[in-house]
């Protein structure tokens, strides 16, 4: 069965290939090393070691399950209130086809604020990290479901190369057993399952328990409520990646506040 992670992914392949065209590698590499780093593991250390939740709060304008979700979209204003309302960190979409995202986008709210920033989106070559660092990434996403170990790795090393951080992100124990050969200490648990798109916070509360104590555990999609997080951080899940309950918002920092503080 051919579904929306098969297509993204095969999408993907193809922009990636184009986009190599366009600029080389060896462009991107003089771009890159122009850029300044923020350190993003130690942002969400500095919220856990005050007892608060570290929050990566996203900027989005659709998704491919919801479509549009923020018509007046302003990923500066978006970055701003964010980061006003207590937000650890960022995450950018900068996907097109399938997020309404841009490199434009992430350049924009990293501008907007002091905040390290994730670049979300799907990582399936050594170009897009290059990318990520040109575009002013601070992190990058490395999917289990997409990524074979040995491709985890080699990515994982040269963004550390660069300055980045690794979010490796999972959906079960199998994939769980990928991400702890990395060095990362951030591992993200999905709540969405990449085949149908549905969400359910119980993936984190099950994941958790097999997940060492030693890192740092994200929960990833479907949070939508200060229960939500209430429940999540009783089972010692003190980390979340929050999109879509924030950007449907009128004020998207209001709303971060809200749930979490």
């Amino acid at each position: 069965m051919n579904t929306i992670l098969d297509r993204i992914v095969d999408c993907k392949t193809r922009e990636v290939r184009l986009a190599a065209e366009r600029m080389p590698q060896t462009a991107l590499r003089e771009i890159a090393t122009t850029v300044d780093s923020r350190d993003f593991i130690a942002a969400l250390r500095d919220k856990r070691s005050k007892g608060l939740p570290g929050v990566i709060a996203e900027v989005k304008m659709a998704s491919p399950s919801e479509g549009i979700l923020r018509p007046d979209f302003n990923p500066a204003a978006i970055a701003t209130s964010y980061e006003e309302a207590g937000a650890a960190c960022l995450s950018v979409l900068t996907d097109w086809t399938f997020f309404k995202g841009s490199a434009s986008d992430l350049g924009a709210a990293r501008r907007a604020s002091s905040l390290p920033v994730l670049r979300k989106d799907f990582i399936v070559d050594a170009y897009q990290v290059w990318e990520a660092r040109a575009m002013g990434a601070d992190c990058i996403l490395l999917i289990a479901a997409v990524l074979s170990p040995g491709a985890m790795r080699e990515l994982e090393s040269l963004a550390s190369e660069l300055g980045m951080a690794v979010i490796v992100e999972i959906h079960s124990a199998h994939e769980l057993d990928s991400a702890l050969m990395l060095k990362t200490p951030l591992i993200g648990v999905n709540n969405r399952d990449l085949a149908t798109f549905a969400t359910t916070i119980e993936t984190s509360v099950a994941m958790r328990r097999l997940i060492p104590d030693d890192r740092v555990v994200i929960s990833e999609s479907g949070i939508r409520s200060a229960d939500d997080v209430r429940k999540l951080r009783a089972v010692g899940v003190d980390h979340f990646l929050i999109g879509e309950a924030l950007i449907r918002a009128e004020d998207p920092g209001a709303a971060l506040k809200r749930i979490f503080y």
